[in-house]
C-alpha cells in the first residue's frame, strides 16, 4: 500500500471540494473494495475522503410510495429493514446472497454501487489490464477467462460487475441520487454502470467530483413474483457466475409486467427492457419463458473457458421466472 493523506469531511460542500482540490483524491466509507484495491496497489490514491459522517444514513419512506435507502447505510441494515423485507423483497434476497456477514455489516449502499470488478488480471498487477492501465491490453481475453462477460464486451474488456444488489436495482428501476459541484441529479440505475467500449477505465457516468447521496426504489417493488438465483462454485461468499433477478406482475397466467436482470454476465448488471416489453400480454409459460431468455443473450459470446455461461445463463433465467411465477 502505497503513502496517502487522509481527511474527514463534515458536509457534501466539504467532500466536493476536497475530491475537486486534492490531488487523486478517493472517498472512502466501508472501504470493504477500496482497501483491498490500495493494499494491492491496484488503487493509489494519494488523499482519502473519509465521508462516514455525512445525513446519509437513513432509510425513508418516499412522497410517490417508494423508498429511500441512504447511500451510507450498511447493507445489512438495508436487508433487514423491515420495509425493505416487506416491500421490495427481491432487493433483500439479492443483498443476503453476496459477500459474508461480516462484510455487509461494514459495506454501505454507496460502496456496493462503485465496487470493481474481480477480474484476476485486474487484480495482478503484473499483468496488462485496460481497466487499471489503459493502453495496455486485456489479458482476459487470450487468457483464464472463466468467470468473464458474454454479453457487452469489447476488445478492450471483457470483466464483469460484480454486485448482487445492483442486479436487483436493476430489476426495480432504482434512480442513484448524487451530489456534485453542479448540483444535485438522478442517474436511472440502467444509465449509472457503463459498457466497456473504448474506456474501460470507467465502471459508471459518475463524475469525479460527485457523490452518491441515496438510491430511490419506486412504489413497485414485485414483492408477489419475484426470484433472485445465483450460481457460484460454493453455496456462499463466492461472486455469481450468473445471477438473475426476476420480477413478475400477474394477472391471472397473463403477464402485466416482467423485469429479468442479470449479473455475472456482463460490465454492468444486463437488463434488456425492450425485449421484456414484447411479453408483456402473453402467457406466463415456460415457452414464452424460454423465448424471452433467448431474445436476452442474443449475440452471446464466449471466450473459451467461459463458454458454458451462455447456456447456464440461459437455464438460470429460466429456473428464474419459474420460481417467480409459483410464489
Amino acid at each position: 500500500m502505497n503513502d496517502f493523506n487522509y481527511s474527514r469531511s463534515e458536509s457534501v460542500e466539504e467532500s466536493i471540494e476536497a475530491l475537486l482540490s486534492k490531488n487523486n483524491a478517493k472517498p472512502i466509507a466501508g472501504g470493504t473494495n477500496l482497501l483491498d484495491l490500495m493494499k494491492y496497489r491496484v488503487e493509489n490514491p494519494d488523499h482519502i475522503v473519509d465521508i462516514t459522517q455525512l445525513p446519509f444514513d437513513r432509510i425513508e419512506s418516499t412522497s410517490n410510495g417508494g423508498l429511500r435507502l441512504g447511500a451510507l447505510v450498511t447493507n445489512a441494515t438495508t436487508a433487514y429493514e423491515p420495509k425493505v423485507e416487506k416491500n421490495y423483497p427481491l432487493l433483500a434476497k439479492a443483498i443476503l446472497s453476496g459477500a459474508s456477514a461480516q462484510l455487509r455489516n461494514a459495506a454501505t449502499n454507496g460502496g456496493n454501487l462503485m465496487q470493481r470488478t474481480r477480474c484476476f488480471y485486474f487484480y495482478d498487477t503484473a499483468t496488462p489490464c485496460n481497466k487499471r492501465e489503459p493502453g495496455s491490453g486485456c489479458s482476459a481475453v487470450e487468457g483464464f477467462n472463466r468467470i468473464h462477460a458474454i454479453l457487452g464486451t469489447s476488445e478492450h474488456c471483457i470483466a464483469t460487475h460484480p454486485s448482487d444488489m445492483c442486479v436487483a436495482l436493476a430489476a426495480l428501476n432504482a434512480v442513484v441520487e448524487v451530489q456534485g459541484k453542479e448540483g444535485e441529479r438522478r442517474i436511472p440505475i440502467l444509465e449509472f454502470h457503463r459498457l466497456p467500449g473504448n474506456i474501460p477505465e470507467r465502471d459508471t457516468n459518475l463524475a469525479s467530483d460527485e457523490i452518491i447521496t441515496s438510491i430511490e426504489l419506486p412504489s413497485k417493488g414485485f414483492s408477489k413474483n419475484f426470484a433472485y438465483v445465483k450460481v457460484r462454485d460454493r453455496p456462499s461468499y463466492a461472486f455469481a457466475l450468473v445471477s438473475v433477478a426476476a420480477a413478475l406482475e400477474l394477472d391471472g397466467n397473463m403477464i402485466k409486467d416482467i423485469r429479468v436482470a442479470l449479473g455475472g454476465v456482463a460490465h454492468k448488471p444486463w437488463r434488456l427492457p425492450n425485449v421484456e416489453q414484447k411479453f408483456i400480454g402473453k402467457e406466463a409459460t415456460k415457452e414464452n419463458f424460454e423465448g424471452l431468455s433467448s431474445q436476452l443473450l442474443n449475440g452471446a459470446i464466449g471466450f473459451g473457458d467461459n463458454d458454458f455461461k451462455i447456456a447456464l445463463a440461459h437455464r438460470t433465467i429460466l429456473r428464474a421466472l419459474m420460481e417467480a411465477k409459483q410464489l
